[in-house]
Formats: C-alpha cells, structure tokens, sequence
C-alpha cells in the first residue's frame, strides 16, 4: 500500500477498499488495479504484479474512472469479481477455455513495454541486454551483439516490438478463447431475485465481430464490455443482473 495509514475497512460503513479486494484476490493489499509499478511525477504507484487466479471487473472502469490490467481481466480461471458503486458480485463461466495461463509471448511483451515507456512499440537498442537479461535470456556479449545487428541492420538505434517477437517467440502457441459460451452471475443480496431466493443467473454470452458501445449504465453487461467490447449476453428471464 502506498499509504499504510489507509484502512482496509472504511470504519464508519465498513466497506471495504480495493486494497482489500486485491489482497483477497493476490494476496497483496496494493491500491491500483492497474499491472505491475507505475511512477507518475516521481511518485511510484503499485499495481497488480502477476496473473491472478480470479480476476476482477469494476464498472468505475465503464465509467472511466479507472482502467483494470490484463492480470486482473484475463486470470487464471474465468471467475470474476465485479465491483459496482456499493457491492461485489461474480461473474463466472465453466467454460474453462476462457482463460489461459500467460503465454510466453505475453510475458515477453509485458517485459518491452518496460522499457517503451511512450507505447511507441519501439525501444532504444541499448536496453536490449536488459530486456534480455529480464526475460533469463542469454546474454553473452557476443550473442547480444549479433542480436542487436539482426534486428537493428540500419543501425537507427530503435529495436521493434513486432521484430523482437518473431525473432524470440513466432513459435508460441496461440490462444484462441470460445466465441460463445454459457455465462453465470451471482448477487448475493436477496433483493436481487425477483423470487426472492439467492441464486445465480446463467446466460448466453457471444462475442461479435464489432465492438457493441459501451453506456454510462450502471449494469452488468457494461461491467463485461470493458473486457469484451463486442460482448452480447441473452439472460435467462431476459432480464440482466443487478450489480447492485
């Protein structure tokens, strides 16, 4: 936390804070969702710093007051706690294809974007050995050499995202998550079913080729969208979830 003074539990109505959500999600009490460190004017800011098992979804992001990470929005199994203004729900799929454990590639491309600090997908040939040295690549000095020559041959002193990737990772196994898949949502406050039971929602989720539009609605599907844009869900009793 970069405030230690900061309660987990406001005390006066006793919600709790994200640092408190991404301490049950991570296991660590950090206050950003966003991936790994940031520094803004000198002040370095903690975010998430690996893929978590369950993953995280807040409607601040549809309304712009934040931007969730991959390691939140892409975990390791497809369960995800949705924050609303006032309250946490899950939204879940069985459908385990969803997910996926990081690919090296993506690793790898988290690694550059260190050293890209402008998202230019360039960096400085310079920070190559680092680049390297970060991923427990080798990094014998004449092995960095001819890799500096190779993917630097006009000697500009920039090296490229994309080449740097098909140089090191064109191999990797790429992962294609399902199309359409059955979506479950769970609310457990009692005044969320019209039946006056707890119980979850299923629905039918498909992903289109175009992005649907995202609203400033307070409402689950723009929760969704802010990880799948082109996201449409048909819920049974058609009727969308409350997250609140």
């Amino acid at each position: 936390m970069e405030d230690v003074s900061e309660p987990l539990i406001d005390s006066k109505y006793g919600h709790g804070s994200q640092s408190l959500v991404n301490l049950l999600l991570t296991g660590q009490a950090v206050t950003n969702v966003f991936d790994l460190d940031k520094e803004v004017s000198g002040l370095k800011l903690k975010g998430i710093s690996q893929q978590s098992v369950v993953g995280f979804l807040t409607i601040l992001e549809a309304l712009r007051y934040c931007k969730v990470g991959s390691f939140l929005k892409t975990p390791q199994f497809p369960v995800w706690v949705i924050g609303s203004e006032t309250h946490l729900t899950v939204a879940f799929s069985t459908e385990r294809n969803l997910t996926a454990v990081e690919s090296p590639e993506a690793v790898a491309r988290r690694a550059f974007r260190k050293f890209d600090k402008e998202g230019d997908d360039f960096i400085a040939t310079d920070s190559l050995e680092e680049l390297m040295r970060s991923l427990d690549m080798e990094t014998d000095s004449e092995y960095i050499s001819f890799i500096k020559n190779k993917l630097d041959p006009d000697d500009l002193g920039i090296i490229l995202l994309n080449s740097f990737l098909d140089e090191f990772f064109s191999n990797c196994e790429v992962h294609f998550p399902p199309k359409a898949f059955l979506l479950y949502h769970y609310n457990g406050l009692l005044q969320s079913s019209n039946s006056g039971k707890v119980k979850f929602v299923k629905g039918n989720a498909v992903v289109l080729d175009e992005d649907t539009g995202m609203s400033s609605d307070v409402t689950l599907l723009n929760c969704l969208h802010t990880k799948w844009p082109e996201l449409v869900v048909t819920w049974e009793h058609r009727t969308d979830p409350p997250i609140n």
